[in-house]
């Protein structure tokens, strides 16, 4: 900030609103995260209480273990980590493979096959809804953990990004492999794979928020209450809570933890992929 005393006074000003602006959307985002987080360790009779929380006046594990013991979380939590981790590893699988396909020199109608991919990134999802459903239905997918891993199998972002970052691997090290009689599928896992953490970081990190947070999906497929998955849970039980007697009444500390037990994970993992996402997202966006 040293030039700081060389601005002028319009530039000074402008710099100050556009902080506050800033500081702004942050409390926008931070407050209620912390009224939730507040709620969450509340007992019941001081979650009742009105206004927002910040700090809990005494810390309570109450909400968590009615939520996950007694109205069986931990199913549906299972049921989530099953779709999202088997749905994540063939996405970036296929994904990774797609894009390295499509650095092939040789490979024919190659424009045509990128032409076609950018063409699916422009169909809405709710256009193809009804048909995807009456895919799984003649597939006897329904209410199948199956049907939630193969949706979204893979996507045109995921390929093209993949792509852009093999792209920016020097080709000489997959022609050095081939010269000393390696086959596609070596120079792919022991070359471009390992040279790609950035690109993989950014696609999984993507892909692991999408299935988690999956919701129109569970709903059209999953009818059994066995198969549900975490979000879908959780507005089931809030929607009971709401219509149900005031002895099945679901106090707010209740709410507040299944919604923390939601997002835990995802706070979990994206510290530990945060230097990859990055570095993967500026240069698969970029290269040519």
């Amino acid at each position: 900030m040293e030039r700081w005393k060389y601005w002028s006074t319009s530039r000074k000003i402008s710099y100050l609103l556009i902080i506050l602006f800033l500081l702004s959307l942050c409390l926008t985002m931070i407050v209620p995260f912390l009224n939730v987080l507040a709620i969450s360790f509340s007992s019941s009779s001081q979650s009742m209480e009105p206004g927002v929380k910040i700090i809990p006046t005494e810390i309570s594990f109450e909400g968590f273990h009615v939520i996950w013991k007694k109205l069986e979380l931990w199913r549906p939590f299972l049921n989530n980590v099953i779709v999202t981790v088997c749905g994540t590893f063939f996405h970036v699988l296929l994904s990774a493979m797609a894009g390295y396909v499509l650095i092939q020199e040789n490979l024919p109608g190659k424009k045509w096959m990128i032409s076609l991919i950018l063409f699916t990134m422009m169909i809405p999802s709710e256009t193809i809804m009804i048909p995807l459903y009456i895919v799984n239905r003649d597939l006897n997918l329904l209410n199948t953990l199956a049907s939630l891993i193969i949706y979204g199998l893979t996507s045109g972002f995921s390929i093209l990004l993949m792509r852009n970052y093999f792209l920016s691997i020097p080709s000489s090290l997959g022609e050095s492999a081939r010269m000393d009689g390696a086959g596609d599928w070596r120079i792919f896992t022991k070359i471009y794979l390992p040279l790609s953490k950035p690109g993989l970081a950014t696609v999984t990190l993507f892909e692991i928020v999408s299935r988690w947070n999956h919701f129109t999906p569970a709903l059209l497929y999953i009818n059994d209450d066995m198969k549900y998955t975490l979000q879908i849970a959780l507005q089931s039980l809030i929607i009971s809570s709401d219509a149900t007697s005031s002895s099945d009444f679901m106090t707010p500390n209740v709410r507040m933890a299944g919604i923390m037990i939601a997002i835990i994970p995802l706070l979990l993992i994206y510290p530990f992929v945060q230097k990859y996402f990055l570095k993967g997202i500026i240069l698969g966006a970029t290269k040519e």
